[in-house]
């Protein structure tokens, strides 16, 4: 008996992005002490997985990202992290240049 997986996929609507957030690990002191994850503060970068088609077509899958802190909606899907937010609350990406 054959049985079909559905693998699914987040695809995000009105305006909004699919962020994947960097995973954070757990830091420990010179002295041994165990710092968690929970305990930094989230950086606001991470890389678009997904964008709505109404986004604005300066985003595009795969673009590493800025976004305003403390926005958005935290999505945990097949053990990974993402950040679902608002195409406005990006305010710059990263670009490769010759000079600056």
């Amino acid at each position: 008996m054959e049985v079909d997986f559905i693998m699914n996929k987040i695809q995000p609507v009105n305006g909004f992005v699919l962020i994947r957030i960097d995973g954070k690990k757990e830091r420990k002191t010179d002295s041994g002490l165990i710092i968690p994850d929970t305990v930094e503060e989230r950086r606001a970068e991470g890389t678009i997985e997904a964008i709505a088609s109404d986004a604005p077509k300066t985003l595009a899958v795969g673009d590493r990202v800025i976004y305003k802190e403390s926005s958005g909606i935290e999505v945990k899907h097949e053990d990974v992290l993402y950040l679902l937010i608002s195409a406005e609350d990006i305010v710059a990406k990263f670009a490769e240049v010759d000079k600056i």
